[in-house]
This record gives structure tokens, sequence and C-alpha cells, in this order.
């Protein structure tokens, strides 16, 4: 993922609701999301590369995310795909705290990135890039390629759209968060961060839709959580613009 939206105990009906963008090279190939056939079964999109996802839940609602962090220097060469720290998660039967000790153990062998996981009780963002209090507090946050809710103008502005959307608790809408996250805004020069990456490429990454000819937005994905244990998992895969897409939606009961 490059771009992450959450609401987190925050909802009177629903304790977590994700708006999430994918951004990749449009020439790597992936797969559109659907149940593994793993031990747990695992809900998610797939890397046909690197083996991993960028976004997944279980049936028992453990889920986790992660994202680069954009700096040139942070790049390792020959290190692992982060979207395995996903599927560890996801597969592993650690509690999230002490997956906490097992991701601090190996964080270094990464590239940077931030990895949101945890469930609707307990929410963790860890980094390799930076320290912070890894217990995601309530409220609606946002996470980009850097650390969590960094001021940059998509993460502000997808925290106030998403915010807006669920007004005096109004009913989440998956179309809603959807067109969330289409937003093509571009933001002036002066308010675009410095990530080594230069100024033409600082542009064609500040919108929370991404379109770039050979790199972009290439998938959305929108997670709903009811307080009944009710989960709605829809992913949209673009194909080049926000007008065309195909969407694969899954809900299911919470397995206690």
């Amino acid at each position: 993922m490059c771009l992450i939206l959450f609401a987190y105990r925050h909802h009177p009906r629903y304790p977590l609701i994700v708006a999430a963008n994918r951004d990749e090279f449009h020439e790597r190939p992936t797969a559109p999301a659907s149940f593994w056939d793993t031990t747990p079964p695992i809900l998610a999109g797939t890397d046909l590369r690197g083996g991993g996802t960028w976004f997944g839940i279980t049936r028992e609602c453990k889920f986790a995310a992660v994202v680069n962090y954009r700096d040139p220097d942070s790049r390792k060469v020959d290190a692992p795909s982060r979207g395995n720290l996903v599927t560890e998660f996801l597969l592993s039967r650690a509690p999230s705290e002490d997956f906490l000790d097992i991701l601090r153990k190996k964080a270094g062998f990464y590239s940077g990135f931030s990895l949101l996981f945890g469930n609707a009780d307990h929410l963790f963002c860890v980094s390799n890039q930076g320290a912070m209090p890894p217990l995601v507090q309530p409220g609606i946050h946002g996470l980009s390629n850097h650390l969590l809710d960094t001021p940059w103008p998509k993460v502000i502005r997808g925290k106030e759209r998403l915010e807006k959307l669920l007004g005096d608790g109004n009913q989440p809408s998956v179309e809603g968060l959807f067109a969330l996250l289409t937003d093509h805004s571009l933001p002036d020069d002066h308010l675009l961060p410095d990530t080594g990456v230069g100024m033409e490429k600082e542009r064609l990454l500040a919108p929370l839709f991404i379109s770039g000819t050979g790199y972009g937005t290439r998938s959305s994905t929108v997670l709903v959580l009811d307080r009944d244990g009710e989960v709605t998992f829809s992913e949209r895969t673009w194909h080049g613009t926000p007008d065309h897409g195909t969407t694969v939606t899954h809900r299911f009961q919470i397995k206690k």
C-alpha cells in the first residue's frame, strides 16, 4: 500500500473502517483478492513476484497492511519483500503484542516500511525508520510512505474527507470510500515533502490516486467491520484510470 486511511474505534457502530490504495509499477504481476489456501485462510491480493501481499485479513479478524517508506537511502540490496511481513503476521498464532518482539528483531533486514497490524481491539503501527509508540489510539488516522499521521498533503486531505464521510455517525458507504480514494487533487509545490526523489516525482506521487504511465494506483481496498462482527472486504483493481475497474467483494462473520 501507499496510502491507508482508517477510522479505529471512532465510529459508534463500526470499530474499524479502512480505505487504502496500492501504488505499484504497472508491470508487476498481481492477482486480485481471494481466500488463500493457507492455515488459517488469508483474504488478500497476491504479489505474484514477491509472493506476499500488501493488505490482508483472516476470518478471525487479524488484519495487516504495509507501506513502503519513501527514502532512497533506506533501500537495501536483495532485501526480502515487505509483503512477507503481512502474511507472516496473518499466519502467526502469536498475539499481536508478541509479534511486536518478532518484528523488531527482523525489521532491519528490510528496506524502509511501516506495518499496520492487529485487530479491532488492539492495533499497532511499527516502522523500521523511526521510533514512535506502536499502539494506535482510537481516532481517524492516515499512513502514507512515512510514519503514521505524518502531515503530508495527501494524508491531511484523506483524513479530512474520511472524517466528513463518517460525520455524525453516518453509515460508511463502500462506494463513498472508493470515491474518496480516487481523489486526483494536486497540492501546491511548496506543500510537498522532500523525500529525495525530486520535485517531478513528488508531484506524481502527491494525489491520493496516482496516474502515471509506468507507475500508479493499481488497486483500492475497503474494509468495514461492524460491532456485530460482520466484515465487508471489497477490492477494486484499476485498469489505467479510476473510470475503469474490476471489483471483488467478500462478506463474512468473524470466527471467535
